[in-house]
């Protein structure tokens, strides 16, 4: 099957560097005498008309000696005065573009990174798995043989970049007409069971494409979803977080949890409406932090052990294990936040202990607007605002570094959080101030401490 525009639909929408990459690879494969193709899910995006800056290169021979030798050639052209290679990775870049080639043997891969791009080699292989969940088993094998180890049949496509069959689209497994009848379909029963991170995946191609899982496709899913406990806490990670890059994670978690396949990863995950409603108000509230509030999200109503262990299953970074500890506590905050008389010196310092994800969670979770709104307040604008005189001022007017000039500072905020001081004289009144009062209490101590002498 031909389909002779495609690559140069692929090359336009590649910018100039990643475009000239491609080129010098197709180039050193004709002269090796090797096939190679573009694989899986950029080619699907490219039948789907969807930009995608990634490529998946599969190679009917060694791919990570063809990466090596491609940076072995950029460079020898570079050295040779060649304008080619430095004109796409720059002059710098090709001559350390050895260090930019990193192979994975034991899966038979290896990935060429230039600024801005990089490139996936796969040798074409065959798969097999010891057990469920276990990292598969690879062996070298046809391009055919590597289309139908694949997940799903939209991803186990390949286009020939190269002749002699230049544009051709290799479909083993009919993923052209579940592209078109909008499907999700594996390829075999033991799909899942081989490895649950498809059950993830699953959803989520279905979410991003408003593709449907194909009716026997679902069934197996939902009967090997249990499989899901083998899958290791970095593996899962993994997946969150691209569940986590999609325009609407929410959707995604919510058909998750329905399916079973969050409670199978742990027994105390679950996505209610609260939390998903929560996905968007982040999203509205700050767009760009959003993704790291969503791990915390995961632990709302979660006991502190729980969320702890939840942290640990899912294999969560440092940051985002305090975040998904710290919200157990944060409910109980609620009645001190809605209180009418609190001041804005005494939120913040009921707030600066809590990870700032975790307040980012709690924003979006509450229904109480007053809670919000200061929750907000704190995050937008009260944890960067600093008085005017500073530590250095305070030194100047003779207050050693010791408890007592942290003391006048923190006064000094609180006065400017509170509107009590509002200019730097403002301030510089209040510094005196507390300096003379202090002055006065080391006075009275003095005096009044009783004499030990005989």
């Amino acid at each position: 099957m031909r389909k002779l525009n495609l690559i140069g639909k692929l090359r336009e929408g590649l910018p100039a560097p990643a475009r000239s990459l491609l080129d010098q690879l197709i180039k050193l494969a004709d002269s090796r005498g090797l096939s190679v193709y573009l694989v899986g899910g950029p080619l699907r995006d490219l039948l789907l008309a969807r930009l995608s800056l990634d490529l998946d290169i599969a190679v009917e021979g060694d791919a990570p000696e063809l990466a090596r030798q491609l940076a072995e050639s950029l460079s020898r052209e570079n050295k040779a005065g060649c304008g080619c290679a430095g004109a796409f990775v720059g002059r710098e870049a090709a001559t350390t573009f050895q260090r930019r080639v990193v192979a994975h043997a034991a899966f038979l891969t290896a990935t060429v990174r230039i600024p801005t791009f990089h490139l996936d080699l796969i040798t074409a292989r065959s798969e097999t798995y010891r057990r469920p969940g276990a990292l598969p088993t690879v062996t070298p094998a046809t391009i055919e043989g590597d289309l139908l180890r694949r997940d799903f049949t939209i991803n186990a496509l390949a286009l020939r970049l190269n002749s002699p069959r230049r544009g051709e689209i290799l479909d083993p497994s009919g993923g052209r007409a579940d592209l078109e009848a909008r499907v999700i379909r594996v390829l075999h029963e033991r799909s899942f069971e081989d490895d649950a991170t498809r059950i993830l995946r699953a959803v989520r191609y279905a979410s991003r494409f408003g593709f449907e899982i194909e009716p026997q496709t679902l069934d197996w899913l939902k009967r090997d979803v249990r499989y899901l406990e083998t899958i290791s806490g970095a593996r899962l990670h993994h997946e969150l977080a691209r569940i986590f890059a999609e325009d609407a994670p929410e959707e995604i978690l919510r058909r998750l949890h329905d399916l079973g396949a969050l409670a199978a990863i742990h027994a105390a995950l679950r996505f209610r409406p609260p939390q998903a409603n929560s996905f968007t108000r982040l999203r509205e509230l700050n767009a760009t932090g959003a993704r790291a509030a969503y791990w915390p999200v995961l632990a709302w109503r979660l006991s502190e052990p729980q969320a702890l262990d939840l942290a640990r299953r899912l294999a969560a970074t440092k940051p985002q294990r305090e975040a998904m500890a710290a919200m157990p506590g944060l409910p109980r905050l609620g009645p001190k936040l809605a209180r009418s008389s609190l001041k804005r010196s005494a939120i913040a310092e009921t707030l600066a202990p809590f990870p700032l994800p975790a307040l980012c969670a709690l924003a979006a979770l509450t229904e109480d607007p007053t809670i919000r709104n200061r929750l907000l307040d704190y995050l937008t604008k009260t944890r960067y605002e600093r008085p005017l005189f500073t530590g250095e001022d305070l030194l100047a007017l003779g207050v050693p570094e010791s408890p007592q000039l942290g003391e006048i500072l923190r006064r000094l905020r609180n006065a400017l959080l509170d509107r009590e001081a509002t200019t730097r004289e403002d301030e510089e009144h209040l510094a005196r101030q507390l300096i003379a009062e202090g002055d006065k209490a080391r006075r009275h101590t003095k005096n009044t401490t009783p004499s030990h002498s005989s």
